[in-house]
């Protein structure tokens, strides 16, 4: 992240996201601010309060992409949650808590993966040790009494053939071990039973706040069960690395890490954030609204959030929240609320231009997608120019006609454009099938005609 420019992350971002510039342009200062606060002096670097941004557009533009994106060029801990599951403190629901929860469970989670990848040689080799001891048990040793001078001693016992295992057998048996000549062979290994007790608790209050790791609390009570099971060695050696790189993981030291790693570059990306902004008083269903509001306004605005594995204080995580604003505008949101959201962009509506450009351009574009799934049958699918314009144009067209749901109406008209090539693929003779305007239009123009079946179908 240090590395990176504001023109650089904009750039890193155009791979995958088309059009937007002025919230690609945001995001990117809101991020490299963020590793500007960690130069200045200590004192100061708290004062430096992260610039929130919302993102203000109709659905299928790329606001969601954008917050991913950003995630992962900078490897900060992620997630995305909707407002609308969230409900006032009484209601029924999610409290708004569980997101810094979340985030933080999803970041212990993947710095554990890192740490067990980090320690998989060493894994490996003392799960070979215990494969070979299962393979070749150790002698067993008999205490025996000296008759002449009644001093206790032991003697190694041998096994049934009279021969004592030696190392250059048990070398031998590991260079099979490695070359897989004993991959199908059966050992007896002892595999803890991971099935716990199942207790539901009606409460609508989060677990962590009643101080209470149910979880944990029952493995910490519940006998360990093992079960002894007969498998293959290839399944064995999985089984037995897994255990040995979860035991050589510090996990208290993966536990800091992620806490750290949440406070200072988490990103939390608030969807639907207009559902819950009120219109002229709240009544019925929508009494909450604002309910939500207050209870979302000392995360955002900073404070300390008990989980599981210790509190987390939110003042530096980023928030990016997003919304149409059909029905509302962002000044509906409480003034408090507003005012922690410095930051405004409106995206832009995608038309036939952008839509071109979607099926083309990005690293992950949709053409691309199918002629490598269909290469996967020994098709090769040619998508002729006039044919990309045509499905661009009907996508901007049935947009207009029906709700706008912007560039995920090209997956739902590529599905319907090809959906006879998927299905016959396996027993086609063809090894080229060329896509044009004619087929694009034979194929879409009974629906696009009807305007109630274009409804349903596209």
């Amino acid at each position: 992240m240090s590395n990176l420019k504001p023109s650089e992350i904009v750039k890193e971002l155009d791979k995958y996201i088309i059009g937007q510039d002025k919230a690609k342009r945001s995001v990117a200062i809101a991020l490299r601010n963020r590793w500007r606060r960690q130069q200045v002096s200590e004192e100061l670097r708290d004062e430096i309060a992260p610039k929130n941004i919302i993102l203000i557009g109709p659905t299928g533009v790329g606001k969601t992409e954008i917050a991913r994106r950003l995630s992962k060029l900078t490897d900060s801990p992620f997630t995305k949650v909707e407002a609308s599951k969230f409900t006032e403190v009484g209601y029924v629901g999610r409290d708004v808590e569980s997101m810094v929860r979340d985030i933080l469970e999803l970041t212990v989670n993947m710095l554990k993966a890192r740490e067990q990848e980090a320690v998989q040689e060493k894994a490996i080799q003392i799960a070979e040790e215990r494969m070979l001891d299962l393979l070749l048990p150790k002698p067993k040793a008999r205490e025996m009494q000296n008759e002449d001078t009644g001093e206790m001693h032991f003697e190694i016992v041998s096994d049934s053939s009279g021969d004592k295992p030696s190392s250059s057998t048990r070398e031998k048996l590991r260079t099979m071990l490695r070359k897989g000549k004993l991959d199908e062979r059966y050992v007896d290994l002892d595999i803890s039973d991971r099935s716990m007790p199942m207790v539901e608790i009606f409460s609508n209050v989060g677990m962590e706040e009643m101080g209470i790791n149910f979880k944990d609390m029952f493995s910490n009570i519940m006998p360990k069960n093992t079960k002894r099971r007969k498998i293959k060695v290839a399944e064995a050696m999985e089984i037995l690395v897994q255990e040995e790189a979860q035991n050589l993981v510090d996990m208290d030291k993966v536990i800091i890490q992620a806490i750290e790693k949440v406070e200072q570059s988490g990103i939390i990306f608030l969807d639907e954030i207009d559902k819950i902004a009120g219109g002229d008083g709240g009544h019925g269903p929508d009494v909450s609204r604002e309910g939500v509001q207050r209870d979302l306004l000392p995360i955002v605005e900073g404070s300390t959030v008990t989980t599981k594995y210790g509190s987390v204080k939110t003042d530096h995580i980023l928030f990016i929240a997003s919304g149409a604003f059909h029905m509302v505008k962002p000044s509906d949101l409480i003034p408090e609320l507003q005012g922690r959201f410095p930051i405004r962009v409106e995206l832009n509506s995608l038309g036939s231009k952008e839509f071109v450009r979607i099926l083309t351009e990005p690293k992950n574009a949709l053409l691309l997608q199918y002629k490598e799934l269909l290469k996967t049958e020994g098709i090769d699918i040619v998508f002729k120019d006039d044919a990309i314009t045509e499905i661009a144009k009907d996508a901007e067209e049935v947009n207009n006609l029906t709700e706008n749901i912007g560039a995920r109406r090209l997956h739902t008209l590529m599905e319907c454009l090809l959906e006879d090539i998927l299905f016959d693929a396996p027993d086609m003779k063809e090894e080229k099938i060329i896509i044009d305007k004619k087929y694009v239009e034979d194929k879409l123009k009974d629906i696009k005609s009807n305007e109630d079946l274009s409804r349903y179908i596209l």
